[in-house]
């Protein structure tokens, strides 16, 4: 089963890799009417003021969380993030992006290492909605790029790779778990 969805969110990516580069294409043509604003965006670009925000909505709302929207702007995967789900993301805050080694972050937002941000936003994201409620220690979950993660539980405490989950914000197509870490997918 993991490997179907796995397979799914592999072909899904492609596919928005391709649609991708047919939208930046259709956007060239567009520049010569009087308006882009009708060319087709993808799903980030439905505006829908009635539906619950969906993942990439809520953190782009959030003042803890503009790290992590930068990045994923960078790594074009605010369509993939903005599609129906049921997504999982384990979402560092702006802290934790804080932690890492001087200039980590201004050298992945760079065009040319957009595959390695590519593969860290992956090992945040599971295909599925996992509640903290229903996580057990020792519990290990693969994640979209590669890799897995492994949740720890002490008290009423849960930790994914030893980071523990400070909230969790339910979206419209998955739930997005805060943590104080960035998670670093294996080599």
């Amino acid at each position: 089963m993991k490997k179907t969805i796995q397979l799914l969110l592999v072909v899904s990516f492609v596919s928005f890799l391709s649609c991708k580069q047919n939208n930046d294409a259709n956007a060239e043509k567009a520049k010569t009417t009087e308006s882009t604003e009708t060319t087709g965006t993808g799903q980030s670009g439905v505006k829908d003021d009635a539906s619950n925000p969906n993942i990439v909505q809520v953190a782009s709302g959030s003042k803890d969380h503009t790290t992590l929207v930068a990045a994923i702007k960078a790594a074009g995967l605010v369509d993939a993030l903005s599609n129906a789900g049921p997504f999982t993301v384990f979402a560092p805050t702006n802290a934790a992006f804080d932690k890492l080694p001087a200039g980590t972050v201004e050298g992945l937002l760079k065009p040319e290492k957009k595959g390695d941000l590519e593969n860290i936003l992956g090992y945040h994201t599971y295909v599925g909605s996992l509640k903290t409620e229903y996580m057990q220690d020792g519990q290990e979950f693969d994640m979209v790029f590669g890799g897995k993660v492994k949740i720890t539980k002490k008290g009423d405490k849960t930790f994914v790779n030893g980071s523990e989950i400070t909230a969790s914000i339910p979206t419209s197509n998955g739930i997005i778990h805060v943590i104080g870490d960035v998670l670093m997918p294996p080599k």
